[in-house]
């Protein structure tokens, strides 16, 4: 079996575990494929923490707590080595189940909620030494009717998986056809970046890269954008609007690209830096900050297009280092609500 396709495996294991999620199983898988020095980083508020044990009591703990028929749903896996050399497992899916008691104290509803997530795996003698993961929380808050800031410009949906169902890669690993998605990706990303420093729109060449019928999926916050137009509407165009320096400090960042057959996955810890200069975004106040930002991403090729492609963006860690707190502004809503503390919002144990 080739070396992709045995992390893979490794993974689903820990994927089939989730899915039924029983404590003692998870715990199982983890401490199997995890080292005591495993670095786990997460988005905010949820941070870095170290070791297969913590990564499931602070993390896991509390949302099977909240969520007690909680359940793991891939939609994409795919894995491949990095032009450093360095092996990833790229899974994109949500959690999902009966939101029955508060988590990090976003009401709970009582129904049925789902949360995407990102979640890329470094892999090192088929043990895994580094996560990189985003959680869509906010798409929890807007579940949950909590949802404190500015509402999205694209559309807030239950996000898809691939129209051709087959996100779950299978062996064995195609490495000619990998290689190729890998230099379209990396090929349109040079493009784009060459806007709006070096000319209009028609600098990015988008229809060389991108199928008129692609999608953009965004995270909850921005929401997704159909076609180009769609696309460059309700994402693209404000968030160069506010932050045209974009492409400046690729020195500063680092890039994780494999692919896997008609799939590309990025991950960087940040991946993105930029200073918020003009006109806002998402309703942030021009500050003249620079920040960084994580992005990780899944693109699916078809016919030599990019057809879809889904992003998660830690906003909220964006919203942090602007100095703006979103779970503030979700407790002081929460002082009108049943099972929250009404002098500070935070739920009553």
């Amino acid at each position: 079996m080739d070396r992709q396709s045995l992390h893979k495996k490794l993974i689903s294991t820990l994927r089939g575990a989730m899915y039924d999620f029983r404590e003692s199983e998870v715990r199982k898988q983890l401490d199997k494929l995890f080292n005591q020095e495993s670095v786990v980083r997460l988005c905010y508020p949820l941070g870095e923490i170290v070791g297969a044990e913590k990564f499931y009591t602070e993390v896991y703990k509390p949302l099977y707590a909240a969520l007690p028929d909680l359940e793991r749903r891939d939609n994409i896996v795919i894995a491949g080595s990095t032009q450093e050399g360095a092996d990833w497992v790229g899974c994109c899916g949500y959690y999902t189940g009966t939101f029955k008691e508060a988590w990090l104290d976003i009401p709970p509803t009582g129904h049925q909620v789902s949360m995407r997530f990102h979640e890329f795996y470094r892999f090192e003698e088929n043990r895994v030494t580094e996560v990189q993961a985003l959680w869509d929380i906010p798409e929890v808050m807007m579940q949950a009717g909590a949802w404190p800031m500015a509402p999205s410009l694209g559309r807030e949906w239950h996000v898809p998986g691939p129209a051709t169902q087959d996100g779950i890669v299978q062996g064995p690993y195609e490495k000619s056809a990998s290689s190729s998605s890998c230099k379209l990706i990396i090929d349109m990303l040079t493009a784009m970046k060459r806007h709006p420093s070096e000319g209009g729109p028609e600098v990015m060449g988008m229809n060389k890269f991108w199928h008129p019928k692609m999608n953009w999926y965004g995270p909850s916050g921005i929401g997704t954008g159909r076609g180009i137009e769609g696309f460059r509407k309700w994402h693209q165009i404000p968030f160069l609007a506010a932050m045209p320096d974009r492409g400046k400090f690729v020195d500063q960042i680092t890039y994780h690209f494999f692919g896997d057959g008609n799939y590309v996955g990025v991950t960087g810890w940040p991946n993105m830096i930029q200073t918020l200069s003009d006109g806002g975004w998402m309703g942030i106040a021009p500050s003249g900050k620079r920040i960084t930002m994580r992005s990780l991403d899944f693109w699916r090729i078809e016919k030599g297009l990019i057809r879809e492609n889904w992003v998660l963006v830690d906003l909220l860690d964006v919203y942090d280092q602007v100095g703006v707190d979103v779970f503030s502004r979700v407790r002081e809503f929460n002082k009108a609500r049943p099972g929250f503390d009404p002098e500070t919002g935070y739920a009553l144990k």
